[in-house]
């Protein structure tokens, strides 16, 4: 496909990059000779520097190497975003080792598959999590453990009130071989002389997809990947200054939005990242106003929270230059809601774990196309194929066909998995498993993604399309629609409806309002109103638990 995008580029934004080939933990030691004073992590109200963030990466990686982890040794992680996660993973990276970060959220039989899967031997975890993960042991890799406190890298006072206030949050770690303190392991050990060589094509994390539509899959990213990444979402922000914007951390860094539109680009450009270990509403609007932060990255359910907070004129959202959004689709209301609180127009971007994530983001400045994805972002090229025959490339504007990706940024493969490795890549693309369309100015619209289609009595339906219609009824605050199993038709299509607080409604009227805006064969049949939708960490709604639930009910 011709790169009919470029002309729709915002003024400043390179067509392609001259990439920087830098592994992660050299842009640490670059950036705390470059901006050594600067604030590099806020946790609660204390500040660590670049300069320290630097000598803590280092004295971990020590170690690190003390208790026989070397290159290529995967390091798990399993923490929420607190100074320790930082400093566990570029300690990592330091002696050439691999971050396996994970969801603290999940459950023992999701860890025990990604723990045996990635190999790990090592585990950085909350002081909390011990007794799960050591109940753990016998049944994954895992020999010795790290455990870390929140406690440890809060300001006074709060450090001393924590143990009084959190009862319930603090456990004293046991004292017994193989399971070590996070702080007492810095204490002892003097930083590396040097950093690990490692090359740009060594994988530097394995992050483990969703699984919202299948077995959770390890995603091999490496250094090239991660850093290219970073450098394309850099060039996309032209105007932010290197050393001087404040980043909301309040995206989960065991995700690969999180670890690069936070974690790692705050890290490359020297600015502050300010860690949110819990991304509640209050939380958020607090440090937005007391810190002055300039962007947010975010989710659709991050700025509805926002939107739907109570007191949210209460709090100040001045300082504030730009906010992004991907994982999901971010709805009209959405963007509409956020605009008029904070006079800030939401752009949004799409990407996957597998492409480090961001392959396409609509133009801060640019051309506003709500419900796209917007572009490919510099060095990035992008195509559409059939689904049926995916040999051809469709080049008319407006046909629906399978998003292929190609860049720096595309994943080396999958861990362990060679086949869905061949069967992902192919010279090069990423197939992306989402249905998508393209317009004459090259913005790119997700239609849905392949499994999620809904086929009901021959005709396609697309679920996001439903979505859209459902989220501007003016009592809806979240919707999702799924395909649910029907002797007669296939499929039918069923919504499940959250309400906005203090409104009430039928199934019925829900119908009618759809068929009022859609072709009936695409209204949803059945409506089910709940009190909350399933969503991964990161804020996507999963449709498959959805169906699920549907079927475990009998219907």
């Amino acid at each position: 496909m011709e790169k009919i995008w470029l002309k729709s580029y915002a003024p400043g934004v390179p067509a392609t990059i001259e990439f920087k080939e830098v592994a992660l933990h050299e842009s640490l030691t670059q950036t705390a000779a470059r901006f050594p004073d600067n604030r590099a992590l806020i946790f609660q109200g204390k500040t660590i520097s670049y300069s320290e963030l630097d000598l803590m990466a280092s004295r971990f990686a020590a170690a690190l190497k003390s208790l026989g982890v070397g290159p290529g040794d995967r390091v798990a992680l399993l923490l929420p975003n607190l100074v320790q996660t930082v400093v566990g993973i570029y300690g990592a990276f330091r002696i050439g080792a691999i971050a396996v970060p994970n969801n603290p959220l999940y459950t023992d039989r999701e860890l025990e598959l990604q723990l045996k899967d990635s190999g790990a031997r090592l585990i950085i975890c909350l002081d909390t999590l011990v007794p799960r993960v050591k109940n753990l042991r016998e049944r994954t890799g895992i020999t010795t453990i790290i455990a870390c406190h929140i406690r440890d890298y809060l300001p006074f006072p709060l450090k001393q009130l924590f143990p009084l206030v959190k009862k319930n949050l603090h456990l004293k770690t046991p004292r017994e071989a193989g399971i070590y303190e996070f702080t007492d392991l810095l204490k002892s050990h003097k930083p590396v002389r040097k950093n690990h060589p490692s090359g740009m094509d060594d994988t530097a994390v394995i992050i483990y997809t969703g699984g919202t539509t299948g077995i959770s899959k390890g995603v091999r990213l490496t250094h090239r990947n991660l850093t290219s990444n970073c450098q394309q979402a850099r060039a996309w922000c032209f105007d932010f200054v290197d050393g001087q914007e404040i980043v909301l951390g309040c995206l989960p860094f065991f995700h690969s939005y999180g670890l690069t539109a936070a974690m790692n680009m705050c890290i490359m450009y020297g600015w502050c990242n300010v860690l949110i270990a819990k991304p509640e509403a209050r939380a958020i609007l607090e440090a937005v106003n007391k810190f002055k932060v300039t962007f947010i990255p975010g989710v659709p359910t991050l700025f509805n929270a926002i939107i739907n907070y109570p007191e949210v004129k209460k709090y100040s959202l001045r300082s504030v230059k730009k906010c992004l959004s991907a994982a999901a689709p971010l709805a009209l209301e959405t963007i509409r809601g956020f605009q008029a609180l904070t006079d800030i127009i939401i752009s949004e971007a799409y990407g996957l774990t597998e492409t480090s994530p961001c392959t396409h983001g609509i133009p801060f400045g640019g051309k506003i196309k709500p419900g796209c994805i917007g572009l490919p972002v510099p060095s990035t090229d992008a195509k559409l194929v059939d689904v049926e025959d995916p040999s051809r490339e469709i080049t008319e504007f407006g046909v629906p066909g399978e998003l292929c990706v190609k860049g720096p940024q595309v994943m080396s493969g999958y861990h362990n998995r060679p086949e869905e490795t061949a069967a992902a890549l192919k010279d090069g693309w990423f197939c992306t498993g989402d249905i998508a369309t393209v317009d004459d100015e090259g913005y790119f619209t997700i239609v849905d993604r392949k499994k999620d289609m809904i086929i009901s009595g021959g005709f396609n339906i697309y679920p996001r399309e439903v979505d859209e219609v459902l989220f501007a009824h003016p009592k809806i605050m979240e919707a999702c629609v799924v395909g649910i199993p029907d002797s007669y038709s296939g499929e039918r299509v069923k919504a499940f409806v959250v309400l906005k607080h203090g409104e009430s409604t039928t199934e019925q009227e829900i119908i009618d309002y759809c068929k009022e805006r859609m072709a009936n064969y695409k209204a949803p049949k059945y409506v089910e109103f709940v009190a909350d939708l399933p969503k991964s960490a990161i804020g996507k709604i999963l449709r498959k638990e959805l169906r699920q639930m549907d079927i475990r009910k009998g219907h």
